[in-house]
């Protein structure tokens, strides 16, 4: 199997929501499917490729409610029928050039798998190389939409993008290759990539705490710091400029946005190491290292010495949806990231309006500190999951009871669709 834990195959397979990057298919067999049945996951393939990438689980049918929520998996001899080479090549049969992609068959809870893993194309585009019956026409470029149907490109701005896709990913790689050539030891991954990770944080918190404090020191507010860390600190592995591409793909214009902003964005510069952000009206910076760190501060006022269980949902909800994009535009698809997040001056701060809220949670620590690791793959198949971890994780130190969390994720969920 490849390089995915049980944890991260559970949060692709009980997402439970269709999108640009996972589609859901109840359990079949494919030596049973018709050509034209086959053809279907072809064409999703290809839309696939074509866009972000993504996932085909098979095993997974919907209920009265038109929901993918009957988790049935396959039998031995439907799971079997999913031979990686047979597929690839009946898929490949119809694309040019050939997608990359695998095939996995995982076991989650006692029950087995199909999963088709599609990673986005890296030099140029798939065009669909042969008709199929009315599911596949012969020049098409197939893309995903963000209501999960994969269909021809048929608009000019989305043939656009998939042109300007293609050139910046040629770019890219020229742009590597010559940096390789001019700038051979720079590209080499440095020893003890945690504590220089830390010192290019620690000096970015020191310059915003030199330029940013509340306007009243007597009112009470919390400094949270988010950093998301690769797994090997290469000084030069990103130019500046590809970095503020990356930051313009992933941004989703959410209204009156907790996180990064288009005003951020629109005040915004290049520093010698890192794209900045240090918004002349709010108590905030962000910064993206040439590195690939991406480094958030800024005080939380908690008036009253409280905070909003909606404020805390709504950050992290944004958060790791936004973090999700950008790190697979900076291509850390497989690359674990360290994600940590602090919380400082928090003893005595109370959580308040929270769901089924009569008894007072307080934190009773003085520093917050929440850590865990995953892929940008991981992140974007299941960031509402993650968005929940991290918020019942922030709320437990606050005493406030995991149980009490009322349909977290359908919140989480609901928020980012009424916000974009």
């Amino acid at each position: 199997m490849s390089n995915y834990s049980e944890t991260d195959w559970k949060n692709i397979i009980y997402r439970g929501v269709e999108s640009e990057e996972l589609d859901y298919k109840a359990a079949i067999d494919w030596k049973k499917l018709s050509r034209t049945g086959k053809s279907k996951f072809v064409r999703h393939c290809l839309a696939m490729a074509n866009t972000k990438g993504g996932y085909i689980v098979v095993g997974i049918g919907e209920d009265s409610a038109g929901q993918a929520s009957l988790f049935t998996g396959l039998t031995p001899t439907q799971a079997k029928s999913f031979d990686p080479t047979i597929i690839g090549n009946f898929v490949n049969r119809y694309a040019d050039p050939e997608i990359d992609m695998t095939i996995e068959r995982p076991k989650i809870d006692g029950k087995r798998y199909a999963v088709f893993v599609i990673r986005p194309f890296s030099n140029i585009p798939h065009v669909c190389s042969y008709g199929l019956n009315d599911e596949l026409r012969e020049g098409v470029f197939y893309i995903r939409t963000a209501d999960a149907a994969s269909r021809g490109a048929h608009r000019a701005s989305e043939i656009h993008a998939i042109v300007q896709r293609a050139l910046r990913n040629q770019r890219e790689i020229l742009g590597r290759m010559i940096r390789g050539v001019l700038y051979e030891n720079r590209d080499v991954p440095i020893e003890n990539a945690t504590s220089h990770f830390k010192e290019d944080s620690s000096n970015g918190k020191q310059y915003f705490l030199r330029r940013r404090s509340p306007d009243d020191a007597q009112k009470p507010a919390v400094l949270m710091q988010l950093m998301i860390c690769p797994s090997q600190y290469t000084k030069d592995r990103f130019s500046l400029s590809e970095i503020k591409r990356a930051v313009g793909n992933s941004s989703s214009l959410l209204s009156e946005s907790h996180f990064v902003t288009e005003n951020d964005m629109n005040e915004s510069y290049f520093s010698n190491v890192a794209l900045r952000s240090l918004p002349d009206s709010e108590l905030k910076m962000w910064q993206i290292f040439k590195t690939g760190m991406f480094h958030y501060i800024s005080y939380w006022p908690v008036p009253d010495k409280k905070i909003k269980y909606q404020y805390i949902l709504r950050f992290f909800a944004e958060a790791v949806n936004f973090l999700a994009r950008l790190y697979s535009e900076l291509g850390y698809d497989e690359e674990l990231l360290d994600i940590t997040i602090m919380l400082n001056e928090t003893e005595d701060i109370e959580l308040c309006e929270a769901p089924q809220s009569k008894s007072k949670y307080l934190c009773r620590i003085p520093d917050v500190r929440i850590k865990l690791e995953r892929s940008a793959a991981d992140l974007a198949s299941g960031y509402i999951e993650h968005s929940a971890r991290i918020i019942k994780e922030l709320c437990e130190r606050f005493n406030f009871p995991d149980g009490k969390h009322e349909n977290l994720q359908k919140n989480i969920i609901s928020y980012l669709e009424k916000r974009s």
